[in-house]
C-alpha cells in the first residue's frame, strides 16, 4: 500500500507523504507516551478500585497504540518513532504535584487526566484532518481519538 501510492507521485510528492506519514505516527506515539507516563505516576494515588481498573485498562490500550506505531514506523524509517523526553516528563510529574498538592482526591486526577485526555483528542481530531495520510495510519489515528473520547466517558464518573 504504501510503496503503491508512493510510486504514483514524484519524488518530492513522495518524500512529502512519507514524512507526513512519519509526523503523524510521532504525533501518536508522543500523546500514548504522555499518557503512559500520567496514569504510571498517578495510579498508586488513586484510592477507588474501579477508578484504577480503568486507568491500568487505558493504559494498556495506550501500549497497544504504541506497539502499533512502531510496527508502521518501520515500514517508513530506519528510525524509532519519537517519545516524550525527560524534561517534559519531569514537567507533567512537576505539573501533576502543583496541581495536587492541596487536592489529592481522585476527583482531582481525574480532572487532570481529562484535561490530558482532551487534548489528545483535539490533536488526534487535527490530524485525522489531513487527507495526504496512508489509510493504516488514518485507521491507527482515528481507533486512538475513539479510544481517548471513551475513556473521557470514564473519567467523568470521578469528578
Amino acid at each position: 500500500m504504501y510503496k503503491k501510492r508512493l510510486l504514483s507521485n514524484t519524488n518530492y510528492e513522495r518524500n512529502n507523504i512519507m514524512q507526513e506519514n512519519i509526523n503523524v505516527l510521532d504525533e501518536l506515539n508522543k500523546g500514548s507516551d504522555m499518557g503512559l507516563v500520567a496514569i504510571d505516576y498517578i495510579l498508586d494515588k488513586i484510592g477507588n478500585k474501579d477508578f484504577k481498573k480503568g486507568l491500568k485498562s487505558q493504559y494498556l490500550e495506550y501500549k497497544k497504540v504504541c506497539k502499533e506505531v512502531e510496527k508502521l514506523y518501520s515500514k517508513l524509517s530506519d528510525k524509532k518513532p519519537h517519545k516524550i523526553n525527560d524534561i517534559e516528563k519531569i514537567m507533567s510529574y512537576y505539573g501533576i504535584e502543583m496541581r495536587t498538592i492541596t487536592d489529592k482526591s481522585d476527583s482531582k486526577y481525574a480532572e487532570l487526566l481529562l484535561k490530558g485526555t482532551n487534548m489528545g483528542i483535539i490533536e488526534g481530531r487535527k490530524l485525522l484532518n489531513n487527507k495526504d495520510v496512508d489509510k493504516k495510519i488514518n485507521k491507527l489515528l482515528d481507533e486512538f481519538v475513539s479510544m481517548q473520547e471513551k475513556y473521557v466517558e470514564f473519567l467523568k464518573k470521578y469528578l
